[in-house]
């Protein structure tokens, strides 16, 4: 057996690894962070006045309308994640409202990430990164197999 047929051997290995490792970690992802979503958006709804203000102190427009949109989003959007039911599009949604959360809470660490005031790693230890992180994955990903989106496409 030479190294290049021991290499390809390692790559199948691990490649069927892989293939059974995606969705317990799209489950896995889903789960812990939807609920993190669900929980975050259900504290901005149930403290309204408080969010709105603290949206209003950042410039956001219409504070108590972004309030209740944000949490709304956060909230519905993260047991949607959770359930991996219209995956894709509460992703999408929740992207949304963790790009406006770097954009206006977190604007420091989004300037590290462009190299401004700081580094990059100012932007990966923002509150927001791992929330956009795992959106960003399911959107591109997909919620897995472990997702009513694929009892029902299996149905229709």
């Amino acid at each position: 057996m030479n190294l290049s047929s021991s290499a390809t051997t390692v790559e199948n290995v691990l490649t069927k690894a892989g293939v059974w490792l995606q969705p317990l970690l799209l489950l896995a992802m889903r789960l812990y962070w939807g609920w993190q979503f669900t929980v975050t958006g259900w504290s901005k709804i149930a403290h309204l006045t408080r969010t709105a203000g603290y949206f209003e102190s950042l410039g956001l427009p219409l504070p108590m309308v972004s309030a209740v949109s944000a949490g709304l989003v956060e909230c519905v959007g993260g047991l949607l994640l959770l359930l991996g039911l219209f995956s894709r599009i509460a992703s999408a949604a929740l992207v949304v409202v963790m790009v406006v959360a770097y954009l206006t809470a977190e604007r420091m660490a989004l300037a590290g990430l462009l190299g401004i005031w700081g580094g990059p790693e100012d932007f990966v230890r923002a509150g927001p990164f791992l929330y956009l992180l795992t959106a960003l994955i399911v959107l591109a990903f997909g919620p897995g197999k472990l997702s009513l989106d694929t009892v029902i496409r299996k149905k229709g």
